[in-house]
């Protein structure tokens, strides 16, 4: 047993040992592919260095400095509630937010807390990566979701810096990618420098402990996807919504929401049936990336539309039944204008679904497709506390059917809007709680209690 696990360990180092020395090779590429991304506004136009490792910011001279990095907005968002516990719960200690994509960092920048410190996360290469950590030098690093970058990990690692992985999963794909003969063994590596695991459901703690994750690494603290509450909307967005819901408060509404390209024709198709039966409708569409919602305008207003864009700001006039939302960060918000969200990203093969339980906070009955990759845990777990809290439809037809079902019965709507917000409360209370007890008790108090738990598994995994 000893000499296997050595084996496997070997292996594991060998294949780390490769990809450090192939993104070190093809840092000059890298470097490269940035520039062009830069060019085509896809990284921020100033602060782009900072993926380079190289900090536009100071860090702190005392105290001890906590890293959160999220790979994008969803993440980010995810992020903000864990945060805003540990600086009240830990005013001592300094934190650095990273994220990858200039979106997340247009949303996010004016959500943080004022003494959070915010960075574009570097390139794992190992210039980029050890230019961060030996500037930054942070205590602990909290990743969120699936961003297991081996440079990352391994030098944060080798370097005494403890790491958590919160809201963790991997998804089908990802997960027979790294089940193959040749990246099992660098998984099983980078899960193995982990303290604490938190996983967003038995069937991913179920994936990582068949990657070899340390058993006793893997805790659960909830979806922190649920912790939609805790976010404040700015001020001038704050009137802007509540205006926007002043003028459609005499209307039939309902949201399609995340909408992937292909699914608007869907959604336009099912709109123009219900503009039949239901003349004084409007439908708020929210595509997943705002250039898409400005297309979807373009095309709409040729064909002699009666549409408004949300960044242009302008007045539902008489006869406007199509809202286009070509702006970020304001989902939650939104969702409270409609009575019923259908929740996109989530009809065709290939796609992997969005978070439901923010327009279920919201008080929406929330409809989705049926292909929802790993928010399946989500919507299995709202309609296991009630089965009225989540309806999936397959398509088109079984769409209008629904809506139309819903905007008919008032009594119908009402239930299933109750169901949905109820279910998402019994899921969301006590996760942020839950995740910092298991920060501080496996990352934060101390890592001694840790190396003696993971030392000791090792002697008993050589027994």
């Amino acid at each position: 047993m000893a000499t296997a696990v050595a084996g496997h360990k070997l292996k594991g180092d060998m294949v780390y040992k490769i990809y450090r020395a192939l993104t070190y090779g093809l840092s000059p590429l890298i470097h490269l592919h940035l520039h062009w991304r830069r060019l085509r506004g896809l990284e921020h136009p100033i602060r782009w260095r900072e993926r380079l490792g190289q900090p536009s910011l100071r860090r702190p001279s005392a105290g001890p400095l906590l890293w959160f990095h999220a790979v994008s907005l969803g993440e980010g968002m995810a992020a903000i509630p864990v945060i805003k516990f540990c600086s009240q719960r830990r005013p001592d200690i300094n934190i650095l937010m990273t994220t990858t994509t200039v979106s997340a960092f247009e949303v996010l920048k004016d959500r943080l807390p004022a003494n959070v410190i915010y960075q574009f996360a570097p390139l794992d290469t190992p210039a980029a990566m050890d230019a961060f950590l030996g500037y930054w030098k942070p205590n602990w690093v909290v990743i969120m979701e699936s961003e297991l970058w081996p440079n990352l990990i391994m030098g944060a690692s080798r370097s005494g810096i403890g790491l958590a992985l919160l809201n963790a999963r991997l998804s089908a794909k990802s997960f027979r990618h790294w089940s193959r003969p040749l990246l099992f063994p660098l998984i099983s590596l980078l899960l193995s420098q982990f303290s604490l695991i938190a996983p967003l459901s038995s069937v991913q703690a179920i994936h990582f402990q068949l990657l070899q994750a340390p058993p006793f690494c893997i805790n659960f603290s909830g979806d922190l996807k649920y912790a939609v509450g805790e976010y404040e909307l700015l001020m001038k967005d704050a009137k802007h919504i509540e205006y926007l819901q002043q003028q459609l408060s005499q209307k039939q509404v309902w949201m399609a929401a995340s909408i992937h390209r292909g699914e608007e024709e869907i959604i336009l198709g099912v709109h123009n049936v219900l503009m039949q039966s239901h003349p004084d409708i409007v439908t708020i569409i929210v595509p997943r990336h705002p250039q898409h919602g400005k297309e979807i305008y373009e095309v709409l207003q040729k064909g002699g539309q009666n549409v408004v864009l949300r960044s242009q700001h302008k007045e539902l006039i008489p006869g406007t039944n199509i809202y286009l939302v070509d702006t970020l960060g304001e989902l939650r918000y939104l969702y409270k204008l409609a009575p019923i969200a259908v929740i996109g990203g989530s009809f065709f093969p290939g796609l992997a679904g969005h978070n439901i339980s923010e327009a279920a906070a919201a008080g929406c009955a929330v409809l989705t497709g049926h292909h929802i990759g790993h928010f399946s845990h989500m919507v299995r777990e709202m309609q296991q506390l009630n089965p009225l809290s989540v309806m999936q439809v397959s398509g088109k037809l079984e769409l209008e059917k629904a809506l139309s079902e819903l905007l008919a019965d008032a009594k119908v709507l009402e239930s299933r809007q109750k169901a949905a917000k109820e279910s998402f409360h019994s899921l969301s209370t006590a996760v942020v709680s839950n995740a910092w007890n298991l920060l501080d008790i496996h990352l934060l108090r101390s890592l001694g209690g840790f190396l003696c738990l993971f030392l000791l598994w090792k002697k008993k995994s050589q027994i």
